[in-house]
């Protein structure tokens, strides 16, 4: 028997991003997992919590300016990975300030191997563990969505000749009566091995929209899902698991200055920030709903983002949020406000669900079976003789040498 729903917090991991000068106005603690910001009353204008002196947010865990990807990975990732492996959806999203390390975290640098992200690690552990698992049978599929000014598009649309935005499958999002929601356009691509499940990875990261911004050489303009779907089952059982685990690359909120920035930047930037917005509608209904207040709306379907989140921000699903952070001096009002979301985030609560059926096909084949058994059963207590056809070659020949 399956087990019951469990209700579920989100948990808020920290990651601060190494500068060639960190603020001394920010202090960590890594044993109780909190950090603080002391700003002085007296600070230039400009900065917008200067008002008040003193803040301190507390997480699950604080990953410093040292920590390693491989680190980030076995903290962050590694539980959403087996959750997946025994039917429990996952969700990992990073959240902050646009070049503050999201897209370092989540997909990693392309220089060293050792700067894998968590997209790649999560991929190389699962068929790891596939491989351990001799007594289950387990398949893999991959999807990539690119949410660029709030339209989907497919990354992985390899039947077409990529050569701009324009040239990739849109996407569109659908809800069902049960408040599910469902992908129009969006390919799914199995993966037999790591190496299929890499390349799929890296025709979506090529086909991905970045530019160059004033805070980030090469800016994540839109908002990606890399989602792993696994299905497994033990062999002889007709049981099935089926999950999905969501890699979510978020673009980073910005204030763009009015001159020397392009118009499309402008436009990209109005989108990116406008979802952000709604996205922290929707968190901030979930809080207010887990607090115990009447709120029977939670507004997902302002944004295309925030509705492919719906079961990640309190569905069927196991959440991880990394919050980064820039420790630079001029960055720790952006850096404050990151924290500030952390903290509405940490109280929404999912109920999540082992995702476990019994196969459709398999009971289908198996009810067929017992069909065909009953009839011949009720024919052989009937008395009834097996129809035949006519006599073959070979039988006609041993009745011929029988009457000889």
């Amino acid at each position: 028997m399956a087990p019951g729903p469990e209700v579920s917090g989100i948990d808020i991991y920290l990651r601060i991003k190494p500068v060639q000068r960190a603020s001394t106005r920010l202090a960590f603690d890594t044993t109780e997992n909190k950090i603080k910001f002391v700003i002085p009353r007296n600070e230039a204008a400009g900065l917008v919590t200067n008002r008040r002196g003193h803040f301190e947010f507390r997480f699950n865990g604080i990953l410093t300016a040292e920590a390693k990807q491989d680190e980030v990975f076995e903290r962050v990732a590694r539980p959403a990975v087996m959750g997946a492996m025994s039917g429990y959806n996952g969700t990992i999203f990073a959240y902050g300030q646009t070049g503050s390390g999201k897209t370092f975290t989540i997909t990693g640098g392309p220089e060293r191997y050792v700067d894998r992200g968590i997209i790649p690690r999560s991929i190389s552990a699962i068929f790891s563990e596939i491989s351990k698992r001799a007594d289950q049978q387990f398949t893999v599929h991959i999807s990539y969505l690119e949410i660029y000014n709030n339209e989907g598009y497919d990354l992985l649309d390899a039947e077409r000749e990529i050569k701009a935005m324009e040239d990739l499958q849109q996407v569109h999002l659908g809800e069902a009566d049960d408040g599910t929601v469902s992908y129009r356009n969006l390919s799914m691509y199995r993966a037999n091995n790591e190496e299929e499940a890499l390349n799929l990875l890296f025709l979506g990261d090529t086909n991905r929209t970045i530019s160059e911004t004033p805070m980030n050489m090469a800016s994540s303009r839109s908002h990606c899902i890399f989602t792993i779907h696994v299905e497994g089952r033990k062999v002889g059982e007709d049981l099935v698991r089926r999950s999905k685990l969501n890699l979510v690359d978020l673009a980073g909120y910005q204030r763009v200055p009015k001159k020397g920035v392009d118009r499309t930047t402008h436009r990209e930037a109005k989108y990116i920030n406008l979802s952000l917005h709604y996205l922290k509608q929707v968190i901030i209904a979930r809080q207010e709903k887990a607090m115990g207040m009447n709120r029977p709306h939670i507004p997902y379907r302002n944004s295309m983002m925030t509705m492919a989140l719906k079961d990640s921000l309190g569905g069927n699903c196991r959440t991880t949020m990394v919050a980064t952070v820039n420790s630079a001096q001029d960055q720790l009002d952006e850096s404050i406000s990151t924290c500030r979301f952390a903290q509405r985030v940490a109280m929404v609560r999912n109920t999540v669900l082992l995702n476990e059926e019994l196969d459709p096909s398999l009971m289908i084949r198996r009810l067929k079976q017992e069909v065909r058994e009953l009839k011949e059963e009720i024919r052989l207590l009937k008395g009834e003789e097996e129809e035949r056809g006519p006599l073959t070659p070979d039988e006609i020949t041993r009745l011929q040498g029988t009457r000889c």
